[in-house]
């Protein structure tokens, strides 16, 4: 792990500390969102009509600063949806990257798949995830064991939540597991921020092809899009080249269209 993993890891153990002390696990389950029946992130991306783009809202990140504090997220998804993503991925983590998981439920509007990205480390923040109207969870390889993996993704599964494991190195393969429903693999290497799309697709040769893959950061070209699908990839996390725009939903919508035109 990177020096900002291990920081960001121990503040989210304080952090989940807290929020169990604030609000139970009785209260998060008693919210209307809790019982709302789950969107298929899988299913979406396997729908033909749609771009396969995993949209992302973040405002920021531990690399880049301030990336957009400008755009409200309830227009921002709103287009995303609009245009074509087959699902959106909501940065939830408040010291890193200024989200929140208001910032799911604000989402929640469109009738989408919705990814909770943060760092998963507790069964509570599943729980949370439910509670706020997410219907996919990340498990970040790098901050967990094989075993932490499979029990969380367990867990999400009872809450008919679908997981999405990340990876970003070969010696990560062993935490893919049953359990996971999405395989994605970063393309930025967490030591030097380069990105890096022929590690990406030897990786994904090495992962059964039971897994949709995904292919995560640093894509900001429709031609890297037509490239990975030629190696397996059906989804594409997509958010810092739309939201450091001045209009990140009208970015996406122009992206899109380049995709179908070409």
């Amino acid at each position: 792990m990177t020096n900002i993993l291990d920081t960001i890891i121990s503040r989210k153990q304080v952090e989940v500390k807290e929020s169990k002390q604030r609000c139970s696990i009785t209260s998060l389950e008693e919210m209307p969102l809790f019982l709302r029946e789950t969107l298929s992130l899988k299913a979406s991306l396997l729908d033909k009509s749609k771009s396969g783009i995993i949209a992302e809202y973040k405002r920021q990140s531990p690399s880049k600063g301030i990336i957009n504090d400008r755009s409200a997220i309830v227009d921002v998804t709103s287009a995303y949806t609009q245009f074509g993503a087959s699902g959106i991925s909501v940065l939830t983590d408040t010291d890193f990257f200024g989200g929140s998981l208001e910032d799911l439920v604000e989402a929640r509007i469109n009738n989408i798949p919705l990814l909770r990205k943060d760092f998963i480390i507790d069964e509570y923040q599943l729980i949370e995830a439910k509670a706020h109207g997410a219907d996919v969870i990340l498990l970040i390889a790098a901050c967990l064991s094989p075993a932490e993996v499979k029990r969380l993704a367990a867990f999400a599964k009872s809450l008919h939540l679908e997981v999405l494991l990340e990876l970003h190195e070969e010696s990560e393969l062993e935490h893919v597991c049953d359990e996971v429903d999405l395989v994605g693999v970063n393309n930025r290497n967490l030591k030097t921020f380069a990105v890096d799309l022929e590690h990406s697709i030897k990786m994904a040769s090495k992962i059964d092809d039971r897994f949709i893959k995904i292919a995560e950061s640093g894509i900001n070209e429709t031609k890297a899009i037509h490239y990975l699908k030629q190696h397996g990839f059906s989804g594409f996390l997509i958010g810092e080249n739309f939201m450091r725009t001045e209009d990140p939903g009208a970015a996406f919508k122009a992206f899109v269209e380049e995709i179908n035109a070409s």
